[in-house]
């Protein structure tokens, strides 16, 4: 060994480090703040997703009543249709402003602060949702829903970033996909809690908005006493020791003076970057793409459409009317499903792979319901198959495209430059959550049974994408994933030396130091 020169040295101990860290278990500190951190964030957006659909008849009477008191007139048709229409989409406008303002707050807060900073927006939103119906306020509930969408804009763009910064690097899929399984569990818990023989009903309607100060109460009073992410403990606030408690409570170890050691170099090296320096710097402009075109996926695929408007599509299939709730709980449960198991196998099977499956499945289930549709009046089972397709298409957007894409978010962008590519993620998110919302009901009266043939192309365009230009991340350094975009980018390859140069550097005697290039994170 001492015959070699410094690189091989440094080469052989970082692949021993390299197999070490691939074995070290998952603490409970860990999963606890994955768990928690996602309990009062994607749950509650999650929720609010699907909380709607259960109430909304009796939303639009207590719009049409307390219109009738005030004005002495029944509410007319076309301003109803505008009322419900605002109350649903105002969500979305509140989720943009929060993705816009995430990145302000991270830098003051942290990831943790942040979090415990949205659910007083969480708090403020169900109190106005829940007494609304007795203040015979309707304007209340809207307000609310703006509020609970700035609490979901910044949840979606904070908790990852939170998540991505505590996490291990062989164990960042696994942790990062709490986000999507959270959300999913959101959606069904917000179908369960609307059934008629709990709180779906005329006078019980308001308690559903009320549920979402549980969460957001469990998170305030458990998440402080979990770590707030190293790096930002040793970046923002120059405060070694705290972070070096983070990483021994995250990773469960006392010695973490390689991580410590990792982050320091990156500090050295790195600047917060700008929106504008984010998007003219020619080294991530494929990645920035690549994110973009995700995201827009991500909400464009059309199982939003589903979401929002699963009682229609299901009734319109032919089921009865008394079973809709039922069947769209069952719809939850499958999600839920899909993307736990697409957590636990993750770290094997890797993103890509997921996300071209997820997005190509939807589109063929997505061709047989459009198939299916156009016979249910003729074939007396075709409304079966149309269910089937229904909870094949949600399965398949769960198992990757559900959040796969948030996770990418972090893993393709280095420390100064994720907080400026969240924010971009969040707009192309909620602007498209806020277009689907809006154009879906045109679209479907125009092209009725051939709605979804639209999100059949947008499906496979993406897939074809992700293909052709996305990398596999699955436990790589930010230098490999740079080296794999750099021929796109038309830049040179960055050379694993100069990330050398940031850990082996000799001391005063000219000694070669301790040389362990990667850590855990």
């Amino acid at each position: 060994m001492m015959d070699k020169p410094p690189e091989e040295i440094a080469n052989h101990e970082t692949r021993d480090s390299g197999k070490t860290s691939g074995q070290q278990p998952i603490t409970a500190c860990l999963l606890g703040a994955a768990f928690f951190g996602s309990l009062g964030s994607s749950f509650i957006y999650g929720y609010n997703l699907s909380v709607v659909n259960a109430p909304a008849l009796y939303i639009k009477a207590f719009y049409n009543t307390t219109w009738k008191e005030r004005y002495g007139q029944p509410l007319a048709v076309e301003t109803a249709t505008l009322l419900w229409s605002v109350t649903v989409s105002v969500f979305s406008i509140g989720g943009l402003l929060g993705a816009l303002s995430v990145s302000t707050i991270h830098r003051v807060l942290g990831g943790r602060g942040t979090l415990l900073l949205n659910n007083s927006f969480a708090l403020i939103a169900a109190l106005l949702m829940t007494l609304g119906e007795r203040a015979k306020s309707f304007e209340m509930l809207i307000i609310g829903r703006l509020i609970i969408g700035v609490d979901s804009g910044i949840a979606l763009s904070a908790l990852p970033m939170y998540l991505g910064e505590i996490t291990p690097r062989h164990i960042r899929g696994f942790i990062g996909q709490f986000n999507g399984i959270l959300i999913c569990l959101g959606v069904f818990t917000g179908q369960v809690v609307g059934l008629p023989e709990l709180l779906g009903q005329e006078t019980r309607w308001g308690y559903l908005f009320a549920f979402l100060a549980f969460p957001a109460m469990l998170q305030l009073c458990v998440l402080p006493f979990f770590p707030e992410s190293p790096r930002y403990l040793l970046i923002e606030r120059k405060d070694e020791a705290a972070a070096e408690k983070a990483l021994q409570r995250f990773l469960g170890k006392n010695d973490v003076s390689q991580e410590l050691e990792e982050v320091h170099a990156e500090a050295r090296t790195q600047q917060t970057a700008s929106i504008i320096q984010l998007l003219r710097n020619p080294a991530v402009r494929w990645q920035l793409i690549t994110i973009i075109i995700t995201m827009a996926c991500y909400q464009l695929c059309g199982l939003n459409a589903i979401w929002y408007y699963t009682s229609g599509i299901l009734r319109g299939a032919g089921f009865a009317e008394n079973l809709l709730p039922y069947i769209s709980l069952s719809t939850g449960g499958i999600e839920t499903l899909a993307a736990i198991i697409s957590g636990l196998v993750i770290e094997r099977i890797g993103r890509k792979p997921l996300l071209i499956f997820g997005f190509s499945a939807m589109a063929v289930f997505f061709s047989l319901l459009t198939v299916f549709l156009n016979f249910q009046d003729s074939v007396s089972w075709m409304p079966y198959l149309s269910y089937i397709c229904i909870l094949a298409v949600i399965a398949s957007f769960c198992s990757g495209p559900g959040g796969i894409p948030f996770i990418l978010t972090g893993e393709l962008f280095e420390q100064s430059y994720r907080p400026a590519a969240f924010m971009i993620a969040g707009t192309v998110n909620w602007l498209s959550n806020f277009a689907v919302g809006l154009l879906f009901p045109i679209i479907q009266e125009k092209l009725q049974s051939f709605t979804f043939l639209v999100f059949v192309v947008v499906c496979v365009l993406g897939s074809i994408y992700l293909c052709v230009v996305l990398p596999e991340t699955k436990n790589k350094t930010f230098m490999d994933i740079s080296q794999s975009f750099a021929k796109i980018n038309k830049i040179p390859a960055p050379s694993p030396g100069c990330e050398m140069e940031l850990i082996c550097k000799p001391n005063i005697s000219g000694k070669l130091q301790d040389a362990k290039m990667e850590s855990a994170l």
